[in-house]
């Protein structure tokens, strides 16, 4: 949840991966770095070739209740449902928040564009389960809904400067946690 590694999580060596699995990369070396978490999350390309791609960061990863977002999912569901649209989805973020007994992802996209925030639901919803059979199937127990908010894209920005972090080498955070959360939406609601 807060992108460190569960306390039973396993092991692997690099001749036991898999294609198309994405690993948190565990750093060990004998001059004293012993188990270092790095903060990359990889999926390799191709085995034979040791060739990786780095696909997100742990604290950027989703998971209330086994859904197993990730970044990679994330971008890839946001650039199909800007294409649906014919929009343009500049910034986003997701939360995942109390929905009863159960769970919600809380979308908060950055468009200039007038969408209906349904019809988007829909989208997002059907494209993240196509992306990742996990989210699919948590869809139908313990991630009860999906919740959609838009900003003007400027808001992500007004945000972003109001920390001191404006520029092209800060990104605004694809998943908030708690405090985050409840920073941006103090922001929403001074700003809107």
């Amino acid at each position: 949840m807060n992108g460190e590694l569960k306390a039973d999580a396993e092991a692997i060596c690099i001749d036991d991966v898999e294609e198309g699995k994405d690993y948190a990369i565990v750093l060990s070396t004998n001059a004293g770095a012993w188990r270092y978490l790095i903060g990359d999350i990889i999926k390799f390309i191709s085995v034979e070739e040791m060739e990786i791609a780095i696909t997100g960061r742990t604290k950027h990863f989703l998971s209330l209740c086994g859904e197993h977002l990730s970044v990679e999912n994330m971008n890839k569901a946001i650039e199909l449902v800007s294409d649906d649209f014919n929009i343009e989805i500049k910034e986003f973020t997701v939360a995942g928040v109390p929905y009863g007994n159960l769970f919600a992802h809380h979308w908060f996209l950055g468009t200039d564009n007038e969408i209906d925030k349904d019809l988007l639901k829909q989208k997002l919803d059907k494209h993240l389960k196509e992306l990742n059979d996990d989210y699919s199937v948590e869809r139908g127990a313990a991630l009860k809904e999906v919740i959609i908010d838009t900003y003007p894209v400027k808001m992500f920005y007004n945000y972003m400067e109001s920390k001191g972090k404006f520029g092209g080498q800060n990104k605004f955070p694809r998943v908030l946690k708690s405090s985050q959360l409840e920073d941006w939406q103090r922001f929403i609601t001074a700003n809107s």
